[in-house]
């Protein structure tokens, strides 16, 4: 036996170039283990047979087990047949390993046909919980791009990719002692799904580099697969990215120095992609300006950041008739025009490029050594909804931290096709949007403006998008003008930077029968802290926390329900950058220690780890000593006005201390018709706003969020 297992490891690794990591985890294990491993292929149980120095019975699908090879193997192998959805099965597996000995099971049941974790059964999970045996989290990499994974048309398949084996800390199951009958199993089963998620986060590559991830996504898929598209319908290969990648980041490097942060003032299109891959090849930081705020607030970031040089495109400016602000900007930058870079570039320079996009070798040598995983990789600039905006340094972890952590929770695949509206100076934009899909191999269409509710729809239908990302505003705007068969091809939609309406749920699952995936999350935290997926959905609330991220709930003077949120996790940023004090980073620190970062908002998490977002700490006000969240003021307008804006303010009261006044573009409201809505919802009286004031438009930031600021200033002007 040992001579076939030493023959077929050495096999295997010659085939594969097989590498095992976290070998001194297989040390001290005790008597009952169950290795959990991800499925990925035919050659699964092989590579753990061969590689893993522990003896052990390997748990099969019962149908699976019947085949003719199966029986020939059993003489070599031990196998346990398991059906993980037939209790009597359970139980014999149980029995088996009270007895000791070690067991190998895939909690899947199956093996994976969209490349990711797919449904882990509760079996395992009970298994584990009633014989208190020790769990060995294993991840299989790379064997899904062989021909004996079940991806064929998925990915890009090959013999002899290469294939590691990452056997993490062995953990326990703990579940509580008062927990009984089904609640048990089904907790049991939660938590080896948590398990396995870890698993996948903790052995991915997130501690490297944007441009390093986006040469392996290159590896992957291959040079000529399409990964992006704009409104100019001329898609880019990887192969034609990188290529312009390296022209333009040369000739970028011409007017900037490495370490840099350089602004970045395009729309969503493939030029901003190439400037933004460009500056990451050469060691520039971009830095993304929001043009929705107009030059004051431009010229206010840089100054934050000690930005040098900005990047923008004269055919831009012009449709975003953004010529003044530019006029003002150029006095304290030096502004870049693509047009202009054009003209500069010769043909010799392309050729040069597209010799050097070619090979990892030579973009590997301009890259260099310098940049390391937690340098700055992006700064992006909060909005400024309630205060003046700061600048948010992400690290290259920070950023791929968050993308695996949502990899790990979602099947993305390189079938997918997705339509980003969202701009790439918002968080949610650049990460979910853009970086996501560009480093998973997904096609992404780029649309420069999310407010064209006709237009996108229509965009949506022509290229067969099937991930769509939103805001509550963006997504009721598409639903009020689509067909609706123009979403037909959507698989998932996600929405976040505001509230998710329930009205605007139901349009979308009624007239288009999509689910929306409510997310939460903060530009400090890369953005995504949680968020409902197709395996844990919960309507109203935001979904579970996303591995790995730790939090505490601090309790809030004068609050009855909900407590702040400060969290903690590899993609929480490196710090801030404040206009007070330019250049300087602060990194993120509460009372709690170092790296936790205060979100600000006030949450409840429910025994399952589903969050709800009760509201922001500075948007409660305190009316006669009782704190009234203005989160639910909005919401109650949004019941009786359905298709207005609203907008909840605090303002000083001379006996009450403050009083909530209600700013809406619904030109006839009425406060009899709030009260009778609270009246039957059971909320409290405090929550009607005791004046309302009415405008043709609330005022709202690029990013789709209300601007509270304007908003403030609006109703304390009109009373």
């Amino acid at each position: 036996m040992k001579a076939l297992k030493s023959g077929l490891r050495w096999v295997l690794a010659r085939l594969y170039r097989v590498e095992v990591f976290g070998e001194e985890n297989l040390q001290h294990l005790g008597e009952r283990v169950m290795v959990v491993a991800n499925h990925t292929s035919f050659l699964d149980a092989a590579l753990l047979y061969a590689f893993l120095p522990l003896k052990m019975t390997f748990a099969v699908n019962t149908y699976v087990s019947r085949a003719w090879y199966f029986r020939l193997l059993n003489r070599i192998v031990e196998f346990f047949p398991l059906d993980p959805a037939n209790p009597l099965s359970i139980r014999a597996l149980i029995k088996r390993v009270t007895q000791g000995g070690n067991v190998v099971i895939f909690p899947e049941g199956r093996i994976t046909v969209t490349g990711a974790l797919m449904k882990i059964y509760q079996g395992p999970g009970l298994v584990a919980d009633k014989t208190g045996a020790t769990l060995l989290p294993v991840r299989i990499d790379g064997a899904q791009y062989t021909p004996f994974s079940r991806l064929k048309g998925r990915v890009r398949l090959r013999w002899r990719p290469s294939i590691s084996l990452t056997v993490l800390p062995s953990r326990s199951l703990k579940v509580p002692e008062e927990i009984r009958g089904r609640d048990r199993r089904k907790r049991a089963g939660r938590l080896l799904s948590d398990i396995m998620t870890e698993m996948m986060f903790r052995s991915s590559n997130y501690q490297s580099t944007l441009f390093n991830v986006l040469l392996d996504a290159r590896k992957i898929h291959g040079g000529e697969h399409v990964i992006a598209e704009d409104v100019e319908r001329r898609p880019l290969t990887y192969d034609a990215l990188l290529t312009r990648t390296v022209v333009l980041g040369r000739y970028l490097a011409q007017h900037t120095d490495r370490g840099d942060y350089v602004g970045v003032l395009l729309p969503g299109a493939l030029s901003t992609v190439v400037t933004f891959c460009g500056l990451q090849l050469y060691g520039r930081i971009p830095a993304m300006l929001n043009y929705t705020v107009g030059a004051q607030g431009m010229i206010s970031a840089c100054e934050t950041a000690q930005i040098k040089v900005v990047i923008t495109a004269r055919a831009f400016v012009s449709k975003a008739k953004l010529d003044d602000a530019i006029a003002a900007l150029e006095n304290n930058v030096n502004v870049i025009y693509l047009e202009d870079a054009a003209k500069h570039i010769s043909v010799l320079d392309k050729l040069a490029g597209a010799l050097l996009s070619r090979f990892d070798y030579p973009l590997e040598k301009i890259y260099g050594n310098a940049v390391k995983p937690n340098d700055p990789a992006v700064v992006l600039f909060t909005s400024g909804s309630e205060g003046t905006p700061k600048g948010v340094v992400l690290s290259h972890t920070n950023l791929l931290a968050n993308i695996q952590q949502l990899t790990a929770r979602i099947d993305f695949n390189a079938q997918d096709v997705a339509l980003n509206c969202l701009p790439m100076f918002h968080s949610f934009g650049l990460t979910a949007g853009t970086l996501l899909p560009l480093l998973s191999g997904i096609r992404t269409f780029f649309y420069p403006s999310p407010l064209h509710y006709r237009v996108i729809p229509e965009v949506a239908y022509d290229i067969n998008a099937t991930i769509l990302f939103g805001t509550n505003t963006f997504l009721a705007g598409y639903a009020r003008f689509a067909h609706p068969y123009d979403f037909y091809s959507v698989r998932y939609v996600f929405a976040g930077a505001e509230k998710l309406k329930d009205e605007v749920r139901r349009l979308w699952e009624e007239k288009f029968g999509v689910r929306i995936f409510e997310g939460y999350g903060a530009t400090e935290t890369s953005p995504v802290i949680a968020g409902n997926t197709p395996m844990d959905n919960r309507p109203g609330t935001v979904g579970r926390l996303l591995p790995t991220i730790d939090y505490h709930l601090a309790s809030v003077p004068g609050l009855a329900e909900g407590a702040r949120l400060h969290v903690r996790g590899p993609n929480v940023m490196l710090g801030y950058l404040l206009h007070e004090n330019p250049g300087q980073l602060v990194p993120p620190r509460t009372e709690l220690g170092d790296g936790w970062y205060d979100t600000g908002d006030i949450v409840r998490i429910d025994d399952e780890g589903y969050v709800q977002i009760c509201g922001r700490a500075k948007r409660f006000a305190k009316v006669a000593g009782e704190m009234v969240s203005l989160t639910t003021v909005e919401s109650l307008a949004s019941k009786v006005w359905p298709d207005a804006l609203h907008a909840a303010i605090a303002v000083p009261h001379e006996s009450k201390g403050e009083q909530v006044v209600l700013l809406t573009n619904r030109m006839d409201a009425d406060r009899g018709q709030l009260i009778s809505q609270a009246q039957q919802d059971g909320v409290g009286e405090l929550s009607v706003p005791r004046k309302i004031v009415t405008c043709a438009s609330v005022p709202v930031l690029g990013t789709g969020k209300i601007d509270y600021v304007s908003a403030q200033s609006m109703a304390e002007e009109a009373l």
